[in-house]
């Protein structure tokens, strides 16, 4: 039930009608593949199989050879290897949602995108494996402060959260 319902709750967010599917950069059995394998082959879009060295180089690259990916689905480390290796006037063409997850997200993780990547959508998913993948989510907007962290925004679909105390 669980996927299915953030199945169904990401393939209404996250649009992939635009785009030429996803890559996945993680391990099939990793949680977070779910969004970058399922969300594209339901959306009739394909996705393309990284190898696991050098697959942030690949990225790097795709600007140049296609209309930019629907969805890129990178922890905050990844996307600080990624800014090292992308020019930042190259940052636009390469997809057109970035999900964000994993760990805790900071503004300066986002700051070349929000700068010169406008278009692109910054989500902040964040859900424990066992909410399966994503249980709460944050898109990123223009009129949001600079530095800082980026909240990790209100629950999906059917979802409830509980901010406890320790007495819970």
């Amino acid at each position: 039930e669980g996927v299915v319902n953030y199945t169904v709750w990401a393939l209404e967010t996250y649009r992939l009608s635009v785009g030429s599917g996803a890559p996945i950069n993680t391990p099939l059995a990793f949680d977070a593949t779910v969004t970058s394998l399922f969300l594209p082959l339901l959306s009739g879009k394909p996705i393309t199989l990284l190898p696991e060295a050098g697959q942030f180089e690949i990225l790097a690259e795709q600007p140049s050879c296609s209309a930019g990916f629907s969805l890129l689905k990178l922890t905050p480390a990844h996307i600080e290897v990624l800014n090292q290796l992308m020019p930042s006037e190259e940052l636009a063409g390469l997809t057109h949602c970035l999900v964000i997850g994993g760990e805790s997200l900071n503004e300066l993780s986002v700051s070349r995108w929000r700068r010169h990547a406008p278009q692109t959508r910054l989500i902040n998913e964040y859900g424990p494996t066992e909410t399966v993948v994503g249980c709460t989510v944050y898109e990123v907007q223009p009129s949001d402060p600079e530095g800082g962290s980026i909240p990790i925004g209100r629950p999906i679909w059917n979802t409830r959260l509980y901010v406890l105390d320790g007495s819970l």
